[in-house]
């Protein structure tokens, strides 16, 4: 985790992607957790929030850009995020 100086774009929303280049960004939670733009927005019935008062796993304390690795799972939603460069390891061509 790199950045725990959290914006909020010109919507108030966390940005999904880095830009420029487009690309993704993972939020962590206090609790160590991985969370995708959308719950760290508060949507799909999430109630992420950048308050010290939140609870651990809501309690958004850093982001960074998801260079390369395995797709990742967000902890609330399970949705896949995708790494900017794919998996070095995969026998992908």
């Amino acid at each position: 985790m790199t950045d725990t100086n959290i914006h909020c774009d010109d919507d108030s929303k966390f940005p999904s992607h880095a830009w420029p280049g487009g690309y993704p960004i993972i939020y962590y939670t206090a609790d160590g957790g991985i969370l995708c733009p959308r719950c760290t927005n508060g949507e799909n019935g999430s109630e992420a929030s950048v308050r010290l008062d939140a609870p651990p796993d809501w309690r958004i304390v850093g982001a960074d850009i998801y260079w390369e690795g395995p797709p990742l799972q967000c902890d609330h939603c399970n949705a896949e995020i995708e790494s900017a460069y794919g998996n070095p390891g995969s026998e992908e061509e």
